[in-house]
């Protein structure tokens, strides 16, 4: 058999191949919003909104601006207390952060162990140690024993599929809004705001508290 025969044999082979492994890590994505299953948007809440106002954000937790982002709302948390709802839904925007949705599934984990806030805080304070890192599981199976969570557990649910359609679920209750693909985004009692600092959330929260007290 010639050369021309094989070099045809060769290519057919990578094509082939290339055609498996297309297939294998489509197998393998996030179907970033594209799920048919009937899992609900998450419910991450602190305070109780005695004013009945609700700030909620859509974040993802590699997004350098959602980390720049995340003191500035914790202070907004608590400078108001239980008088707003702070609510916080995931937005991995995959294109970009690599990371983000397994980041978004540590989270989720964790929730279903009851210590949701507590990974969404050690993601946050810790961006830097894990957004580039090719191991990231390895470093959030870590922060799940560092607080105290069954290890089992907390590995079988990070993979599990019920975890990827929450996250998928919060996407598509995104994609309702009809808002620019961004992050951070903030809805304020439903109205998109883009405050920039402690102050103008201050500023937009008491307008809308004061709205709510006259009505």
């Amino acid at each position: 058999m010639n050369k021309a025969f094989w070099a045809a044999i060769a290519a057919i082979l990578i094509v082939f191949g290339g055609i498996l492994l297309f297939k294998g890590n489509k197998a393998n994505a996030p179907s970033n919003g594209s799920s048919t299953s009937n899992a609900k948007p998450t419910e991450h809440v602190q305070g109780k909104g005695t004013s009945g106002v609700t700030l909620v954000e859509y974040g993802d937790y590699q997004c350098p601006y959602c980390g720049q982002y995340y003191p500035i709302v914790k202070q907004v948390q608590a400078n108001y207390g239980d008088k707003i709802v702070f609510q916080f839904r995931n937005l991995p925007l995959l294109q970009v952060h690599q990371n983000a949705f397994a980041a978004a599934r540590a989270a989720e984990a964790a929730s279903l162990q009851g210590k949701f806030w507590e990974m969404h805080d050690k993601l946050y304070e810790n961006q830097d140690a894990w957004s580039s890192s090719s191991n990231v599981l390895t470093i959030f199976n870590g922060y799940a024993t560092q607080m105290g969570l069954d290890s089992a557990k907390f590995k079988k649910d990070f993979a599990s599929s019920a975890i990827n359609d929450t996250i998928n679920a919060d996407i598509k209750e995104f994609d309702k809004t009809g808002q620019e693909l961004s992050t951070p985004t903030f809805f304020l009692d439903g109205k998109k705001i883009s405050p920039k600092s402690v102050e103008e959330f201050t500023k937009l929260i008491d307008a809308e508290i004061a709205a709510k007290q006259k009505a």
